[in-house]
């Protein structure tokens, strides 16, 4: 236990998901070392995200604007849309330049455990959405756990009657992986979603 504003810079940075309190303490002792300026930037940095960004008035994504860049973007396929569950999966899925639609960001995903239901997600403004935009398929990429295949399996009965396409990310081994390490339901996925190979 440290005094002061050691001790408070500690706790704040054992707040932020994924860091422990071990990983606090090498932080702050890592802020602690560098230089002024150094230090500075970072403050500055975090000032000036938190007065600049917010979310996209359109798909939820972050934006330093009213609409993010993607929704702007007049090249992109509005008759696509992928669904995901946090702003980071856009990112994920745009590093892959496999996909040239547009997206919508729920927010999260429904964990009834967690007390997080469809109304806590942006789920009415996808409605809304689907009402006010000509969209002819849906993709949902929510991640492939129980929260994920929960919001999937609500968004899929959702929409259904409204005629439009309705797609899931498909999932199984990775590449590189070893059938042995695979789990159970990694595995009977990677079945499941096999396809035809054309020699």
């Amino acid at each position: 236990m440290y005094e002061g504003a050691v001790q408070d810079l500690i706790d704040e940075l054992g707040r932020l998901p994924g860091v422990g309190p071990k990983s606090a303490q090498r932080i702050a002792f890592h802020l602690l070392q560098a230089e002024p300026a150094d230090a500075q930037r970072l403050a500055d940095a975090i000032t000036r995200v938190k007065a600049t960004v917010r979310f996209c008035a359109r798909c939820f994504n972050v934006s330093e604007a009213e609409e993010c860049r993607i929704c702007r973007d007049p090249r992109r396929d509005g008759r696509v849309l992928c669904v995901v569950e946090e702003a980071r999966d856009v990112v994920a899925i745009e590093r892959t330049r496999e996909y040239r639609g547009r997206y919508h960001v729920l927010g999260g995903a429904i964990s009834p455990i967690d007390g997080i239901g469809p109304d806590d997600l942006h789920v009415r403004d996808l409605v809304r959405r689907l009402d006010d935009e000509p969209v002819d398929e849906l993709i949902i990429a929510t991640n492939p756990n129980v929260e994920g295949e929960a919001t999937a399996s609500y968004l899929s009965r959702l929409f259904a009657p409204l005629g439009v396409r309705i797609t899931r990310l498909a999932s199984g081994l990775p590449v590189g992986g070893d059938l042995d390490y695979a789990d159970e339901v990694t595995l009977g996925r990677a079945f499941a979603g096999r396809r035809d190979v054309r020699g």
